[in-house]
């Protein structure tokens, strides 16, 4: 036993009165304990068009969403112990998005909406089928967003870490415009 340890194990020497070297952390411990301590805040999204009167958008509307700039699309984490670093990196491919009674089609983070920009050119929108008012007001939006995450590290260590979600949601009072077309001539 004692020779196999020691084919497997640096012997150090430490002179009388000496400090033992700092103990080497390897490179895929060190990414978990980074990773594990990274927060990343839960995804927030803004919207358009934004009404005012308390509707926040009609039924057959198509909403723009995006991904406001609190939420990350990628997130970066170093850590060092001795001579050891090791650097996570995470990323997502964009937002999901659930709401009852609405039709969703996003791909990305969405893109955020100004004057003059061509309608259906949005690549994360939601256009809601019937009014919130059956749901008590409003109609909330489940916003997600999953970060998929690899390390490399100083030793020449590399793998992947356990992917993260975030997850928050929105509050949209969707209301409906009905109209009477009436014919004067007789």
């Amino acid at each position: 036993m004692s020779a196999d340890y020691h084919a497997k194990n640096d012997s150090v020497f430490i002179p009388a009165g000496g400090q033992p070297p700092a103990p080497v952390i390897d490179g895929g411990t060190l990414a978990k304990a980074a990773w594990k301590a990274v927060e990343i805040p839960p995804p927030v999204v803004e919207t358009n068009p934004r009404m005012d009167g308390g509707v926040q958008t009609l039924v057959g509307v198509e909403n723009w969403v995006w991904a406001s700039e609190d939420t990350p699309q990628s997130v970066t984490a170093t850590a060092t112990a001795g001579p050891v670093t090791a650097t996570v990196t995470a990323s997502s491919t964009g937002l999901t998005l659930s709401a009852p009674d609405s039709e969703i089609s996003c791909q990305g983070f969405g893109t955020p909406w100004q004057s003059g920009m061509a309608e259906g050119s949005s690549p994360c929108t939601m256009t809601f089928t019937r009014s919130s008012e059956h749901l008590g007001g409003t109609s909330t939006v489940n916003v997600g967003v999953s970060y998929s995450a690899s390390y490399t590290a100083t030793d020449g260590s590399q793998g992947d870490l356990p992917s993260v979600s975030t997850s928050g949601t929105l509050s949209i009072k969707v209301g409906e415009a009905q109209s009477l077309n009436t014919d004067d001539q007789k």
